[in-house]
């Protein structure tokens, strides 16, 4: 009778066991990046949040999602619109819940990994943060942090999609976070005539090969290759701009010495993503060459290598035009991997 009683209570056990590894969530399926091997190390830590086709399935589900603003109109993708190499085109400030507008212009979004900070004014220093500002941003998303949670955590999709990334349907901050950096993390740009060129795979017309000249000897020391950018923050001499009361890094650090500095931009895909500067005052990039060549104000604190300005004649400026055009990555731009989809459920 005991041996009886305890066949039934290791068969009870078994079958426990068994159920209980029937709904534990499949290991999530790794993700490789390729990455090309003349590009610096990635800064981004991705050993501490490792890339699965899973989280970066959830990452671009929550980037697409309008539900996560305020208002349920405004979405990541809403202002970093792909065509545009992930920046807003055609509109100088940001726009956000209720019609209301930021003070900066939309940056464009990819080569994330090897940015040590975000945001104009380097406010933000960890990819996994990043997403932190926008969501709460009373002039972009305007939402409360608990209660993005709690409506990814209302819905059903959601819940089995941050299991099958994670490992259980807890929503989270973190884990919320993690998976907009597995997805922002597969945003890279380096399918351009540039890099083709840098591969030895093609090569630059006279015109292009002249600009490329132009560049590294006028603009290669804040816009360093193979990025076109070194990171850095820097005063281009633009002017106050008292509507919009933005001094820049300056508001970060509140060192005087920051008034002004903005964060280099990559030109990378500079010719798809206008308008261009913090404020988004220019349209043409020609007008960002003539304020190069004759419109630094000295009273912007402006870098020392701009005190008299960067010269360009008429034939540069065309030349680099055309230089700067070998910069579009439209294999990047038209992506399937990254294109919008639609959220409704």
């Amino acid at each position: 009778m005991i041996r009886k009683i305890i066949y039934i209570v290791v068969f009870l056990f078994l079958l426990w066991a068994c159920r209980k590894t029937d709904v534990r969530a499949p290991a999530p399926t790794p993700y490789t990046l390729q990455l090309p091997s003349y590009f610096p190390a990635t800064v981004y830590d991705m050993a501490q949040n490792p890339l699965t086709n899973e989280g970066i399935a959830l990452g671009k589900r929550l980037f697409y999602d309008n539900r996560l603003s305020k208002d349920s109109t405004v979405s990541c993708g809403f202002c970093h619109q792909q065509f545009a190499a992930f920046s807003h085109y055609d509109h100088p400030l940001s726009h956000g819940v209720e019609n209301r507008t930021g003070t900066r212009t939309v940056p464009a979004l990819f080569n994330l990994i090897y940015q040590k900070d975000f945001m104009w004014d380097g406010g933000v220093n960890n990819l996994e943060i990043q997403p932190l500002t926008p969501l709460t941003d009373p002039n972009e998303m305007g939402e409360d942090l608990q209660r993005v949670v709690d409506k990814l955590q209302s819905n059903a999709v959601y819940r089995k999609m941050f299991k099958a990334a994670f490992g259980s349907e807890e929503v989270t901050t973190q884990r919320t976070f993690r998976a907009l950096a597995q997805f922002m993390a597969t945003m890279n740009s380096f399918e351009s005539k540039y890099d083709s060129v840098m591969r030895r795979e093609k090569t630059f017309t006279a015109e292009e090969q002249n600009g490329y000249a132009v560049f590294q000897a006028k603009c290669a020391s804040c816009h360093k290759e193979p990025l076109f950018t070194d990171g850095s923050f820097r005063s281009n001499g633009m002017p106050y701009n008292p509507s919009l009361n933005d001094v820049g890094r300056m508001k970060i650090t509140n060192s005087t010495a920051d008034y002004m500095k903005f964060k280099v931009p990559s030109l990378r895909n500079i010719l798809r993503s206008q308008p261009y500067m913090h404020d988004g005052r220019f349209y043409d990039i020609f007008l960002v060459f003539e304020h190069y060549d004759s419109g630094i104000f000295e009273n912007a604190n402006p870098d020392p290598i701009l005190k008299s300005g960067i010269p360009l004649s008429d034939k540069e400026q065309r030349e680099l035009y055309f230089f700067l055009m070998t910069l579009t990555d439209m294999n990047y731009i038209n992506n399937e991997a990254l294109k919008e989809i639609i959220v409704n459920d």
